[in-house]
């Protein structure tokens, strides 16, 4: 075995090169033609060859036979090198025979060459196949977890940020598609994959769904330093009951086509030629196995024209749902629904075949899901050329140096003041500071969840970050606590540092495996151990700044929602601590908003802005008997979907309609004035929400359907418009039409949600 391959090797060889002179030629010579020379193509394969279109595997390294390679990955499970010679021989053979169309998560470059040489040289028909990776927010560069960027309320920041991913993972593995973005809504925080999102709102997860596919594609399908999106997970998965991940959803098809299908149509039209199944039931059916989700909705309703991947083995988990009997059920119904690729689980290639020739399944509806997979291939660039993602030159470069300026822009655009009572904030840097909490020094909890590849830049702590901005003398940094754990003496040592310093900053949060998938929480809580460390702390009377790490929206409590200054940080990836640093310093201003809702107890959830009215709705702030709330609390938020401050002051005033009469078809234009009152410069994220208050079907109590991210000089005033369009007014009606009725709407420009005045004008 030849372990040093590489791409320009192989191509030198008289047999590859004419391999690729005929993938190329063939694809070259069908330009326009390309149905007639797909179908032809599968018109000469066998039904094993088929099935193997249909399969997906994780993708061997040829370094594996290596003594040192554990070393070397040490996510690899523990095997000889002899151990590694077998099965990197029967994943080679199964390459050979053509039962392979698409491979997953290589280690390196080195795998996807090797696998991609097997394919193209040694199979009957040459087929290449196409590479995929989870490349959710980072490569080598980590940047923030996709909630924490759509804070920014800054569609644009992700496509520059998706695109360096992009960048970065095409020129070090080589690989052609990510596993991203997702754009499922997320209306329940004890879910874990609120992390991944774009939060609770259907205009801002349409706007980064889009965004992110253009980033991530660049030119499009072909682009060389492009990965395809995969927009996931369809359908509904961010319903699910309780937020418990993997559980199933009982949502109408009006709701999935108002709600949950938006951000789905939003990525397709931007580009997107994948998507992935989701692993929930919806209504009784698992996605996977759902013909009417799959076929009927995506397809035929939505004109979906690419390839459906399952999430890993959700096509195997048609079992334990209890939908499929066996294996051999479970790939019929998952192919026959419309599932194109199987993410590993081998039972498509074990059993299609048998199926077919049984007749217990349609050939047709094989060689349609093998026509799918084939064009995508031919889309992105592979018939042409199966190499020309791969540069070995460039493989072990660096990420360039932009990429971690835009990390470090990105991460302060990201963070969200909650609360600055007497303007704590910003520290002054003569000020002695307290940084105190188990993330204050902390390294394995800044990332976030899936960053699987280690960055070629240590992430900065939050310690590193303000040590870079005051002098060693003024900083006493303090565990204090674990994460979820005391340790001895801990409290007590962060009390001393506490009394004797100006100001107390906490690192707490949540530690990176407490978001994220099957990380769903029944209390969204402060772990009792960091509670009680911010309890001991508060009662030296010292200003309490919170820099809250965390993967969704919390229920603050107790001392953390009393104190001083909250800043909302997430999981900001590289340049986290000299980020969250420019800001608690004042080198920038916070600009980030709040994607989701905080709510006052975990018991609220799922709690979101555009919930509709019950019949008997509370006036804010009340606990009255026999009306919408849980005893004791109010049926408020603690802190708003699109809630966020600035270090300076703003004011609203003046909002006035351009008509208060509108005929259908006619828009109407709201303005308001925004003043910066303040002495420092400031960026505000102006909202616009409507309400159809009387109509057919309940309407949300507030809509978003518009904003506009604008700066004002300490002094500005500036007056800003909305123009309300006709189909801002409509809604999904029970029978699934869009309809535009007459009547009353109200017309918010705000802050945030719940707040600011409303203007009413009628439609007729």
């Amino acid at each position: 075995m030849n372990n040093n391959i590489t791409r320009r090797t192989f191509l030198k060889g008289s047999v590859a090169t004419a391999v690729i002179a005929a993938v190329s030629g063939c694809a070259s010579q069908v330009k326009g033609k390309q149905d007639t020379y797909l179908t032809g193509l599968i018109a000469r394969m066998t039904l094993e060859e088929k099935a193997g279109q249909l399969h997906m595997d994780g993708v061997l390294s040829p370094r594996m036979v290596q003594p040192n390679f554990q070393k070397i990955n040490p996510f690899t499970p523990n095997f000889s090198p002899e151990q590694a010679a077998d099965l990197l021989k029967n994943q080679q053979a199964q390459i050979k025979s053509g039962m392979m169309g698409m491979m997953t998560s290589p280690e390196d470059i080195d795998s996807v060459i090797y696998a991609q040489t097997a394919a193209v040289k040694d199979t009957r028909l040459k087929i290449p196949l196409i590479f995929g990776a989870d490349i959710i927010h980072g490569h080598h560069t980590i940047f923030p977890v996709p909630l924490a960027e759509a804070a920014s309320f800054e569609p644009e920041l992700a496509e520059r940020t998706a695109r360096a991913c992009a960048v970065e993972a095409t020129t070090n593995l080589g690989i052609d598609v990510t596993y991203a973005p997702m754009v499922d809504i997320a209306r329940d925080q004890r879910w874990g994959r609120v992390v991944e999102g774009a939060g609770e709102d259907v205009l801002l997860g349409s706007l980064f769904a889009a965004a992110r596919v253009k980033g991530f594609q660049g030119s499009g399908p072909a682009d060389s330093r492009g990965l395809l999106a995969c927009p996931k997970h369809f359908l509904a998965y961010g319903a699910a009951e309780s937020g418990l991940d993997y559980q199933g959803t009982s949502v109408s098809d009006r709701v999935l086509h108002e709600v949950y299908l938006p951000p789905f149509k939003a990525a397709f039209e931007a580009g997107a030629i994948f998507t992935m199944a989701s692993f929930n039931t919806i209504d009784g059916v698992p996605a996977t196995g759902n013909k009417a989700i799959l076929t009927g909705l995506l397809r035929d309703e939505m004109h979906f024209s690419g390839v459906v991947i399952s999430d890993f083995q959700s096509e195997l988990e048609l079992i334990k749902h209890g939908y499929a009997k066996d294996e051999k059920a479970a790939a019929k119904l998952a192919v026959s629904a419309g599932c194109d690729i199987g993410m590993v689980s081998g039972i498509f290639p074990k059993y299609v075949p048998e199926l077919v020739r049984s007749g217990e399944l349609d050939e047709a509806i094989v060689d349609k899901a093998v026509y799918r997979i084939l064009h995508v291939k031919q889309q992105a660039g592979l018939f042409d050329d199966p190499f020309h993602r791969i540069d070995e030159i460039a493989a072990p470069q660096q990420a360039p140096a932009v990429h971690i300026a835009l990390a470090r822009e990105a991460a302060t655009k990201s963070v969200v003041l909650l609360k600055n009572t007497g303007s704590v904030l910003p520290l002054s840097k003569k000020q002695k500071v307290a940084l105190i909490g188990p993330f204050a020094k902390d390294l394995k909890n800044i990332d976030g969840s899936w960053s699987p590849f280690a960055p070629q830049k240590a992430s900065v702590s939050l310690e590193a970050g303000f040590a870079n901005k005051i002098p060693a003398a003024q900083l006493l940094t303090e565990d204090g606590c674990g994460i979820d754990t005391a340790i001895e003496d801990g409290i007590k040592r962060a009390v001393e540092a506490a009394n004797q310093c100006d100001v107390v900053v906490l690192a707490i949060g949540e530690a990176t495996n407490m978001s994220g998938e099957a990380s769903s929480r029944a209390e969204i809580t402060l772990p009792a151990a960091q509670q009680a460390l911010v309890e001991a702390l508060a009662a030296t009377g010292k200003p309490l700044v919170v820099l809250l790490r965390n993967g969704r929206a919390m229920a603050l409590e107790g001392a953390v929602r009393d104190a001083s200054a909250i800043l909302v940080t997430w999981f900001l990836g590289t340049e986290s601590g000299h980020a969250i640093a420019d800001v608690v310093f004042g080198d920038k201003s916070p600009s980030g908003r709040l994607p989701v809702t905080f709510p006052i107890a975990s018991g609220q959830q799922p709690y979101y802005y555009a919930r509709e009215s019950s019949g008997r709705p509370p006036a804010p702030g009340t606990t009255h008997m026999f009306q919408s709330h849980f005893i004791g609390i109010p049926d408020d938020a603690l802190y708003p979907f699109g809630h966020g401050l600035t270090y300076s002051e703003i004011t609203y005033s003046g909002i006035t309609l351009d008509k208060s009469e509108v005929k259908k078809g006619e828009a109407v234009t709201a303005s308001v004035t925004v003043t910066n009152t303040g002495k420092r410069a400031a960026t505000e994220v102006v909202q616009c929400y409507i309400q159809d208050r009387f109509a057919s079907v309940v309407q949300p109590v507030q809509k978003l359907i518009d904003f506009n991210k604008i700066t004002l000089a300490a002094g500005e005033s500036r007056s800003i418009s909305f123009t309300v369009k006709p189909q801002q007014m409509t809604f999904i009606a029970r029978d699934l039409s869009q309809q535009l009725e007459s009547g009353e709407f109200r017309v918010w420009v705000a802050p945030s949600a719940k707040t600011g005045e409303a203007v009413s004008f009628t439609l007729s």
